[in-house]
């Protein structure tokens, strides 16, 4: 077997991975080794922002998983499609840049993690954006590599969303990024001169002439390489072969809500019961390793529209228009290639008790059925009303001990009632806004009609069409050690396991009022620093060299540090 020796391996290169990667070999006295299970992001479908639309439906850069069947949604499969290529999932979304709710962060530092208040996270955010909406200020970043920006060209159907919320007394939020979430504002969006900006883009790219970073792509991880309790490297295939990296420092897993706890059971860490069920040796049990599943959930309040010039659809006007834009793309990086179709946002609430925001909105530009799998001849608009906080709670588990083999997915959608309630409410709200005065121009009919007052058939619509919000989290959850379900520390080092940590949106021990891609940004730009200190703090003994020295202790001595 071909072997190779780095000072750290990171699995998984999605946007936690390459942060890390990038920010660990900033250092040129460190080797670090990237993996990704998926190529590398040159495609077109990436580089040009609206191609991500055909993503889902042609199943390319991407894991293609659904889940199990959920009763929640009257026993359908839930499609749950993540990036399989260099950038993950960052080179598949819509780009959509939000970092959550202020609060959201305090809640984690009150679950026991110290050093995650928003206080704390709010450097790290600013850090790492380069911010061309409104240049640095108190809550914004200038210099960093993520470039956020508002969209070229957005459709004029904006300007009538921002209206209708208005009518229905949401007003305009400068930045929903900023001092206050509340409210409705145009996109705020990872791209950079008409193009994506992934984290692959943003921090692998630019760094690939480094002589310490090595990025291996179509490398399938098939498990963590384990001496006793400790991590020393990562097997995996390429090109139908086996072989192995080993660390010298730190593995870092990265693989993202699903792939990690996967790969950690498949390494024996996790669920004792369930590793002997596929009979995998129990290394290390912790029985939080693919528990806590959580994701939000989104309705789609679908309208067809008569104006086309302002949405995407199927006819040959808009196929004209996509041809001509296609030019003007290359040429100028401008017009409706530039889209990330879900142009607007809005944040408000369902639950009026709530201290933050539980609804999130999204203004689609095109008819999104299915995750643009269901096609329909014809232009239209669509509104995804997103549960922020839901309280439903699922699982991955494994399919079985061999890594080709899809994870068992179960978010166990609208399985808690208080979720159905507060979903309901929100589609409510949705609805009146769309059937406000400011879209007369565009309305016509509703592509799955609904009665506002109706609940029983709103709560109907939901379990027959409610899916994903692409935003699986807290599988790897990070809590204090007397957490049952906590798999990670607050440095996110796993617990029982030396020189192993996760850095991914696996370990949040609860998701975000928002999308997730600028939080795993954000955790891992903090795990990059914590993994810097700690070995500013090892002795070549491996002895942790505290301040006083009474307190010194070796890994050998101690499995985790709390």
């Amino acid at each position: 077997m071909q072997v190779q020796e780095f000072d750290y391996v990171v699995i998984g290169g999605g946007a936690g991975g390459c942060v890390v990667a990038s920010r660990l070999s900033e250092d040129p006295k460190v080797s670090v080794c990237l993996l990704e299970a998926g190529g590398p992001d040159n495609s077109a479908f990436i580089q040009a922002p609206v191609g991500f639309a055909a993503i889902a439906a042609l199943g390319i850069h991407n894991w293609n998983f659904d889940t199990v069947p959920q009763p929640g949604l009257n026993g359908r499969r839930g499609f749950q499609p993540r990036g399989k290529v260099m950038g993950g999932s960052s080179s598949v979304n819509a780009m959509v840049y939000t970092r959550g709710n202020h609060l959201d962060y305090e809640g984690w530092a009150q679950m026991g993690n110290p050093g995650w208040s928003y206080p704390d996270v709010l450097p790290l955010f600013k850090r790492a954006e380069n911010n061309e909406c409104f240049g640095a200020d108190e809550y914004r970043g200038t210099g960093g590599p993520l470039n956020v920006t508002y969209l070229r060209s957005p459709s004029a159907i904006n300007a009538a969303f921002l209206d209708a919320c208005a009518e229905q007394g949401l007003p305009q939020t400068k930045d929903y990024n900023g001092a206050t979430q509340f409210g409705c504002a145009p996109a705020q969006v990872t791209q950079r001169n008409g193009e994506r900006c992934s984290a692959a883009r943003a921090y692998i790219t630019p760094n690939l002439a480094r002589p310490n970073l090595t990025v291996i792509t179509q490398a399938h991880t098939q498990r963590l390489v384990l001496e006793a309790k400790k991590a020393v490297g990562a097997e995996f295939l390429k090109e139908g072969q086996s072989r192995q990296v080993r660390a010298r420092r730190e593995v870092i897993l990265s693989a993202g809500a699903y792939g990690s706890p996967q790969l950690l059971m498949l390494s024996g860490i996790g669920p004792a019961a369930h590793l002997s069920h596929h009979s995998i040796p129990v290394v290390h049990e912790l029985q939080g390793v693919g528990q806590n599943l959580h994701d939000h959930v989104t309705a789609v309040l679908i309208y067809r529209t008569q104006r086309k010039e302002s949405t995407f659809g199927i006819s040959w006007s808009g196929l004209s228009m996509i041809v001509r834009s296609i030019f003007e793309w290359r040429k100028q990086r401008k017009g409706i290639i530039t889209s990330n179709v879900a142009e607007s946002q809005a944040f408000l609430f369902a639950d009026k008790t709530e201290r933050a925001p539980d609804i999130q909105l999204a203004l689609c530009t095109g008819i999104v059925d299915d995750h643009t799998r269901k096609n329909h001849l014809g232009h239209g608009y669509t509104l995804h009303v997103t549960l922020m906080r839901p309280k439903s709670r699922g699982s991955v588990t494994l399919q079985s001990a061999n890594a080709k083999d899809a994870p068992l997915i179960d978010p166990r959608f609208l399985s808690d009632p208080r979720d159905v309630a507060s979903l309901i409410k929100g589609t409510q709200i949705g609805f009146d806004i769309m059937q406000s005065d400011a879209f007369t121009p565009y309305r016509g009919d509703m592509l799955y009609p609904l009665e506002r007052n109706n609940p029983a058939q709103i709560e109907q619509f939901l379990r027959d069409h409610a899916d994903t919000e692409y935003h699986p989290c807290s599988t790897c959850k990070m809590g204090p050690s007397n957490d049952p379900m906590a798999v990670v520390d607050a440095s996110l080092r796993v617990y029982g396991i030396q020189n192993l940590r996760v850095v991914d949106a696996s370990i949040m021990p609860q998701l975000v009022s928002g999308n997730t891609n600028a939080p795993t940004i954000m955790i891992a730009e903090k795990a990059a620093d914590m993994i810097k200190a700690d070995a500013a703090s090892v002795g070549i003994d491996g002895t942790r060299l505290w301040k006083d020295p009474a307190q010194a202790v070796t890994y050998s001595q101690k499995e985790n540090f709390v």
